[in-house]
């Protein structure tokens, strides 16, 4: 554990003596991060992860190309697995409000050798995801002003132009992410809650403009032409890949929670409350973009996605002026990702359970942030990003590879919450910081959880699945196609040779120390 300075040189400094303070004696931590987050801030950071137009904006010709105007009805459908996957998430956070929620939740549930694994796979999965929400300014930049295709002149994001000029932009917004991540908390939190405000208001002018300029009716969505390669089901299980990846991070409520003021109160429910905002606003985004587009057969659909829509159908300089605003949240979208990803590190480090632990553990006492984290997180997306270098494959691969690994995450958390319920051994449920119940599911707990895992894990197959279709289009790629298993291979091999290394060195030291 790290030490305090004295409160003098704090610009925010831990009330020690809080309510919200002493909620992490009982876990055996001191309050480090500074407490900042309302409830406000606290949603904007589920928000802002989720980031429907980032998601939306990035992976809707994706599931368009593959699934055609059926593709719809997978929102739905993912989201109430993500809101059963919610509600489970929204008891732990009320009963365990410590940064690194993946992480503890699964260390206190089951043991701390699976937690460290949870907290290791969610930890890498995060990171990729950060480079792959860097991303999505190839979708929308060149679209707005063509100066912004650095390199060369096809701006698609599957071409060997796009794919590098992906990476250029990329690397340049991770930069500035990772500036913002190091300066100050209030900073961080006042540039999440604006970037929020805006992307909302923007969501939901694209909403309204898009619905008021349908060309068509929802009946569209019923259609199933572009499925009849891969048939209904196929297109249905491949076009989940749109809101399976823009349906995740709504946890990261709970990642903030040694920043935010009751804690035990508020975050279930913006857990609960970012996820449905998004999926409301999402679903009605892509139906919008299904209805408005200027044509469902010219390929262009497929390609160019919502922004082809938005500056056809709005005219340039109301396109452009939405297009600006989903910029915006490319770049909040970015940031709060990569801030979930430090606080995963630094719980982490904290419990010793890292390589460096006593520098990843370190807080800034004046900030009030853990600035190795910012740094190592940021420098590590960069460096994956250069794999769109190597080729254009690697931006789908890079974002399904994410997905797959937050979903196992996510299993690993309510795989063990409902052994611990059949069991009868969970927690009882409190009371919060104002002395009202904690969220609870009460007798749907065991039903509800049930379905979350089932759910989590259909997904993380369907997910990882190594169809060639999907992930060697042009073929002649191998690792592509099966890049998402190779990926999580890796990552459980190094997390397994970690494990072994560190068990072997604690052994020694004890032995050291034992008297003979």
């Amino acid at each position: 554990m790290t030490t305090t300075a004295p409160s003098d040189v704090r610009s925010d400094p831990p009330e020690q003596d809080s309510p919200d303070a002493h909620s992490l004696d009982e876990f055996g931590y001191r309050q480090e991060l500074h407490r900042s987050l309302g409830r406000y801030a606290s949603f904007a950071a589920g928000f802002s992860f989720i980031s429907v137009l980032t998601t939306v904006f990035q992976f809707f010709a994706f599931g368009y190309a593959f699934g055609g105007p059926v593709f719809f009805w997978a929102w739905p459908a993912v989201l109430i697995g993500q809101l059963l996957v919610a509600a489970c998430f929204a008891e732990l956070a009320a009963r365990y409000p410590i940064s690194g929620a993946i992480y503890q939740w699964s260390s206190r549930l089951s043991n701390r050798t699976f937690g460290w694994f949870a907290g290791w796979i969610m930890v890498i999965g995060q990171i990729v995801v950060v480079a792959a929400a860097a991303l999505a300014l190839q979708m929308v930049l060149p679209a707005i002003w063509s100066g912004f295709q650095l390199i060369g002149t096809d701006p698609a994001p599957t071409s060997p132009d796009g794919a590098a000029n992906a990476a250029i932009l990329g690397v340049l917004l991770l930069a500035l992410t990772t500036l913002v991540n190091v300066l100050d908390n209030r900073v961080l939190s006042v540039v999440n809650r604006v970037g929020v405000t805006a992307e909302i208001i923007g969501a939901v002018l694209i909403v309204v403009l898009l619905l008021t300029h349908s060309e068509r009716s929802p009946g569209i969505t019923f259609h199933t032409e572009g499925a009849a390669q891969s048939g209904l089901l196929g297109a249905l299980l491949v076009g989940s890949f749109t809101a399976a990846y823009v349906l995740i991070g709504f946890d990261s409520a709970g990642e903030m929670s040694e920043e935010t003021h009751h804690p035990r109160r508020t975050a279930p429910r913006t857990i609960l409350v970012a996820l449905g905002a998004a999926g409301l606003l999402g679903g009605l985004i892509v139906l919008g973009g299904l209805l408005a587009a200027p044509s469902l057969t010219d390929g262009r659909l497929a390609v160019d996605g919502l922004s082809y829509v938005l500056t056809s159908s709005l005219g340039d300089g109301v396109g452009r002026l939405l297009l600006a605003d989903v910029v915006v949240a490319i770049a909040v979208a970015t940031l709060a990702i990569q801030t979930s990803a430090c606080r995963m590190l630094f719980s982490m480090a904290r419990d010793g359970r890292l390589p460096f632990a006593r520098r990843l553990a370190r807080v800034n006492p004046r900030t009030g942030m853990p600035t190795a984290p910012a740094l190592v997180v940021g420098t590590l997306a960069a460096a994956l990003l250069l794999l769109n270098f190597a080729s254009a494959e690697a931006f789908l691969a890079i974002g399904t590879t994410c997905i797959v690994m937050l979903y196992l995450a996510y299993a690993m958390v309510t795989g063990p919450l409902l052994v611990r319920r059949l069991r009868g051994d969970l927690p009882a449920a409190g009371t919060d910081e104002t002395g009202a119940p904690l969220f609870s599911l009460g007798r749907w707990g065991v039903p509800v959880n049930a379905l979350a895992l089932l759910y989590g894990l259909a997904m993380t197959v369907n997910l990882a699945w190594p169809r060639a279709a999907v992930y060697d289009p042009a073929g002649g790629h191998w690792y592509f196609q099966w890049f998402t298993v190779l990926f999580l291979a890796v990552t459980v091999a190094l997390g397994a040779a970690y494990r072994a290394y560190e068990t072997r060195t604690t052994a020694a030291k004890a032995a050291t120390a034992t008297p003979a």
